[in-house]
């Protein structure tokens, strides 16, 4: 019997405030700003992925972001500066790619300029 090894990326939908939609193929173990930076996705992330900014704010579906991760105390402290914050609001740094995410849709917020 063969083993299907599981994929090593998944698809993943951004979608623009003006509602423009991009689905990437994203890397697991990356995490979400690595992949929009790489996919041109424009998602600032002007620390670096450092969790000393806003700037790679998501924001994903309710199922979705009940699968993730709990945040840390850092994350939310940066997520209190981020424009247009949601209850399903996450820094695109923090989220790793697993294969939990594949087919999620997340909605890249204005940044309010």
């Amino acid at each position: 019997m063969t083993t299907i090894p599981a994929p090593s990326t998944i698809p993943i939908t951004f979608v623009y405030s003006d509602g423009e939609e991009v689905v990437v193929q994203a890397e697991i173990g990356k995490n979400l700003l690595e992949v929009s930076q790489a996919n041109g996705i424009d998602l600032e992330g002007a620390c670096g992925g450092e969790l000393a900014c806003a700037t790679c704010h998501l924001v994903f579906e309710q199922e979705v972001y009940d699968t993730l991760p709990k945040k840390l105390e850092e994350e939310e402290d940066m997520l209190d500066l981020a424009y247009g914050l949601t209850d399903t609001s996450r820094l695109g740094c923090q989220i790793k790619v697993t294969n939990d995410l594949a087919e999620a849709r997340v909605r890249v917020p204005e940044d309010g300029i």
